[in-house]
């Protein structure tokens, strides 16, 4: 079998109609109801954590669970602003700046992590000056939970069809439909896998087997460091933004750079956390 034919030889895309459903002239996107699934099942998981007084430094949460609820509509909205920003500066801002009502079509090339990284901590510093908590324990809460967030995020990557990885001739390889007629590496399952379920496990290991979040800021630590490990991992399967493309060496991309400082920020963090005082 030719290299080619191999490359064909492999299942299509699954045919899901990216629109969820529609109300009149509303069509509301599976882009969007993973938004507000990951944002909702984190701000459930968050609830139980500030209820376990025991995980925290003096047994005392850094937040009340009236005060978590209202930082809801903060990280809420740090994420979808700071997420639709960061994509439209660091992948498509020609585009935007040719069309500006692309601003507003989040399904139309998505959300940027990194974007998003940098709307929620705007929202959680303003958030905790504003109610004088402890900013590094409202960073472990925040992190900890954030990878339910990316797994759904990722999934709906992959019902888009969009972000599709690199040719493959792998048995779990999907011929995308809008990325030629050759099979791809299914790369937004391979980030919802590591970005979500991995590093959502080992963040849950370090904080109910070994105590992480009473050393405040080790559990941003480990989430940055482990999120950029998982998304340069990844960027070596994934196809690079057209109209970007590869940064050096056909094989550097924008993601990778962008991961690179977290990594650096991830494991200065870690050890630069000591046990908190009561």
């Amino acid at each position: 079998m030719t290299p080619a034919a191999e490359l064909l030889a492999v299942m299509a895309f699954p045919n899901i109609d990216p629109v969820a459903f529609s109300i009149g002239p509303l069509a509301v996107h599976w882009y969007g109801l993973a938004y507000v699934a990951g944002i909702l099942l984190g701000w459930v998981y968050a609830r139980r954590l500030v209820s376990r007084a025991d995980l925290w430094p003096g047994n005392s949460p850094p937040l009340t669970l009236a005060q978590l609820d209202d930082f809801l509509v903060w990280a809420a909205l740090g994420i979808v602003l700071g997420g639709r920003i960061g994509y439209i500066l660091f992948y498509d801002f020609a585009a935007v700046a040719n069309n500006p009502l692309r601003a507003i079509e989040i399904w139309n090339g998505g959300m940027s992590f990194h974007g998003g990284l940098a709307g929620t901590t705007i929202a959680m510093i303003l958030f905790a000056r504003k109610h004088k908590i402890a900013i590094w324990s409202l960073f472990d809460m925040v992190a900890a939970v954030v990878p339910i967030g990316l797994f759904f995020g990722r999934i709906a990557n992959f019902v888009n069809g969009e972000l599709w990885g690199k040719l493959s001739a792998a048995p779990w390889a999907v011929v995308f439909p809008n990325a030629g007629p050759f099979a791809r590496h299914p790369s937004q399952l391979y980030e919802a896998g590591l970005e979500g379920i991995v590093l959502l496990a080992v963040l849950a290991l370090a904080v109910y087997r070994f105590g992480a979040l009473k050393r405040p800021g080790f559990v941003t630590g480990l989430f940055v460091a482990g999120y950029a490990i998982c998304r340069i991992f990844v960027e070596f399967f994934r196809e690079p933004d057209v109209q970007i493309g590869y940064l050096f060496g056909g094989w550097l991309t924008m993601g990778m750079i962008l991961s690179l400082p977290m990594l650096a920020l991830g494991l200065w963090a870690m050890v630069r956390a000591r046990p908190a005082k009561a």
